[in-house]
């Protein structure tokens, strides 16, 4: 049977640290404990061709905004050979902002740059199963994401499995610890076979995807059993062949939201499994310790979000609602460009690719690849 939750309130810090009643808000600002700042001059290039003869390009680059883990300063877009200067709008279910291109009569590859400065911080929430609180009634503010997608499906198949992966577990953060353990022992990560689209469906029946299917699967069983769940994108900050990234985003009272990275612990966790270099003793520890930095919440200063939720219409709207934004979003006379995969080896074909570079203001490691970011610090 799927288990409900229970308690209709949720409590947050005060200033005194103690915990104080509160409706669940899904505003809440991040309650994690930031560290290691980070601060990078980003510069972000979008290169589009539009099919021979289009008559309008249209193209959507999101707009990183700031919040406890990451402070982002005004930045400037131009673009080449054509000068379009670029409108901004925010849409109205998860409040993302985007720079709004219209090319006319584009002839050729269109080039948008985006120049900018961010701030970056590591984000541990610490996250204590005692203290997550049940919700009754969630407000109808959590609905967008509660609810059944076009990708982030809940049906009857998903409560079904999510009610056998969970069982008869104490608090939401045992029950989301069982889901993301499942999707560890169950799906294999592959650029070859993938939705690009955090499609539940995708990863239920090929067993197998990128980071947006893990995270697509994860969220869809999480609202199975009446957690508010939701997928963030953003871009990593360091030279990789694709640069977008997602997240999953749980909302556990009082914590607010949470962030979890699964495939990125799995694929570290079989890393760390094949290194030749570690003792079988090392390799237990390293592996635990990855695990518990999984379940306690973790957000890396080497990732930069830009966009979160699935589903929605743009601004300004596009000729349908879009699963959601990679990288950007682009349309040639109302239809879309295909998203692109280079980490897929087999592709050899883009309708548009991106180019970007990263200054960090010191040297900072990658924590899913980095042995010393999961042992003790001095």
């Amino acid at each position: 049977m799927l288990r409900l939750f229970f308690v209709a309130v949720a409590f947050v810090g005060s200033v005194s640290g103690t915990l104080r009643a509160v409706d669940p808000d899904p505003e809440q600002p991040s309650t994690a404990t930031r560290a290691e700042p980070v601060t990078y001059d980003i510069d972000f290039r979008v290169i589009v061709t539009a099919p021979q003869g289009t008559k309008t390009l249209r193209v959507w680059v999101p707009v990183p905004p700031s919040d406890k883990g990451q402070e982002v300063q005004p930045g400037t877009f131009a673009t080449f050979p054509n000068n379009i200067k670029p409108t901004t709008h925010t849409e109205a279910v998860f409040g993302n902002t985007f720079a709004y291109f219209e090319f006319a009569n584009p002839q050729g590859a269109q080039i948008i740059t985006h120049t900018f400065r961010a701030t970056v911080w590591e984000q541990r929430w610490d996250v204590d199963p005692a203290k997550i609180t049940r919700v009754e009634k969630w407000l109808a503010s959590f609905d967008p994401y509660r609810r059944s997608e076009s990708r982030v499906v809940v049906d009857d198949r998903f409560k079904k499995l999510a009610g056998q992966i969970v069982g008869n577990k104490p608090n939401a953060l045992a029950e989301l610890s069982e889901i993301m353990t499942w999707a560890n022992d169950n799906l294999t990560y592959d650029h070859t076979n993938t939705s690009l689209v955090a499609s539940s469906e995708h990863a239920l029946t090929k067993k197998r995807g990128d980071c947006s299917d893990y995270h697509g699967l994860c969220a869809s069983l999480g609202r199975s059993l009446g957690m508010p769940t939701r997928v963030a994108y953003g871009l990593h900050l360091f030279p990789k062949n694709l640069p977008c990234h997602c997240k999953l985003e749980v909302f556990l009272p009082p914590y607010g939201w949470v962030s979890f990275d699964v495939s990125e612990t799995q694929r570290f966790i079989k890393a760390l499994e094949a290194n030749a270099d570690l003792k079988v003793d090392e390799k237990a520890a390293l592996v635990k310790a990855a695990v518990e930095r999984l379940r306690k919440g973790f957000r890396d200063n080497t990732w930069l979000m830009h966009s979160k939720g699935t589903d929605y219409d743009l601004a300004p709207k596009a000729s349908r609602k879009v699963p959601l934004v990679a990288s950007i979003y682009a349309e040639a006379d109302g239809k879309p460009l295909s998203l692109p995969d280079p980490a897929d080896p087999t592709k050899r074909e883009f309708a548009w690719m991106t180019a970007h570079k990263y200054t960090p203001d010191r040297d900072v490691q990658y924590p899913f690849r980095d042995l010393k970011t999961l042992r003790p610090r001095k």
